[in-house]
């Protein structure tokens, strides 16, 4: 269950200013997140870590990048506030006595686009914006000690996978369990052959989807990046159209994804046929974290059918391009 927003107060002493101040809980899927209206009218965005997801020198890591970013690049992307210490990221024992970590971000105004939105004009954005983070990441020299997460092939597929193992998750069954199987050997094979060169891997935002985007008229806010690690460049295509890879409009979207990135960095012909593998990456991630999330409305609001659909786009897959 997430904290509520008295369960978190202790840690609102270790910021400047947020004595007094009220929290609301406005996101609860990986981490819980607070929205915090100061005293003094200032507003600011709490996340709070899901215990055991991320350790202290990833979360580190991750701000580490988020600065750097915002010190090179025209990327609309969150500003972390350090603590009274000096440091961005806090620890804190709530009053039950359960010890969790925290970093405040200013708070971002917008709204979450929907997918019913007409949003070929915010693909060509996100093609742009995942080139831009791609050609930082290729240049950029990590500080001494950054670690963050590998995605790969047996980080997403084996059962002992970062977001669990999607052999347990709710809907696979004797019926698809075959196809899904024979998804996962292929993945293995094609993202083998396709490699690991500096060209089409490296560090990567990783959850470049719609709930993680605000949009504010003619700006647009990249956030979270709680999930960003070291991975294919094009599967933050596929991360972008998490939960709705059925859609129709999915082409479109590819296309109009791929526009953008070409404005910004290279994109060769295999990078765009391996798009398919990726996006079955990313289903078989999202069906192994439905399965360990079912406590969060996210999840609870996908896992219908869930599966059934994976083994769809699977059959298509095995047998052409998912999308004709």
């Amino acid at each position: 269950m997430p904290l509520t927003s008295r369960e978190e107060e202790p840690a609102l002493g270790l910021w400047h200013g947020l004595e007094g101040s009220t929290a609301r809980l406005i996101n609860h899927s990986e981490n819980e997140t607070f929205r915090i209206d100061a005293v003094n009218g200032q507003r600011f965005t709490l996340r709070i870590h899901r215990p055991g997801y991320q350790n202290s020198a990833s979360i580190e890591s991750e701000l580490a990048w988020l600065t750097a970013l915002r010190g090179s690049t025209d990327l609309l992307i969150p500003e972390p506030v350090t603590g009274r210490n000096g440091q961005w990221l806090q620890c804190f024992t709530t009053e039950a006595g359960a010890e969790r970590t925290g970093v405040l971000f200013r708070f971002i105004e917008g709204q979450e686009p929907s997918p019913q939105d007409n949003l070929e004009d915010l693909f060509v954005t996100l093609g742009t914006y995942a080139a831009k983070l791609h050609r930082h990441a290729s240049g950029w020299a990590p500080p001494a000690g950054f670690k963050r997460q590998v995605w790969k092939a047996s980080t997403i597929l084996d059962p002992d996978g970062l977001w669990g193992d999607w052999r347990q998750a709710p809907g696979v069954n004797q019926a698809n369990r075959p196809v899904l199987e024979r998804l996962t050997e292929t993945l293995w094979q094609r993202l083998a052959d396709f490699g690991t060169g500096a060209d089409r891997y490296g560090l990567i935002h990783a959850d470049m989807r719609l709930g993680n985007l605000l949009v504010d008229g003619e700006s647009v806010w990249l956030i979270d990046f709680d999930d960003c690690g070291f991975c294919w460049f094009a599967y933050d295509f596929a991360a972008a159209i998490s939960f709705h890879e059925t859609s129709p409009a999915i082409p479109s979207l590819r296309s109009a994804w791929v526009r953008g990135y070409r404005t910004a960095r290279e994109l060769g012909d295999a990078d765009i046929a391996i798009i398919d593998s990726m996006v079955m990456l990313r289903r078989m991630a999202l069906l192994a974290w439905i399965g360990t999330h079912g406590e969060t409305g996210l999840a609870q609001a996908h896992a219908q059918g869930f599966a059934d659909d994976t083994a769809g786009l699977a059959q298509r897959y095995l047998h052409g391009p998912i999308w004709a």
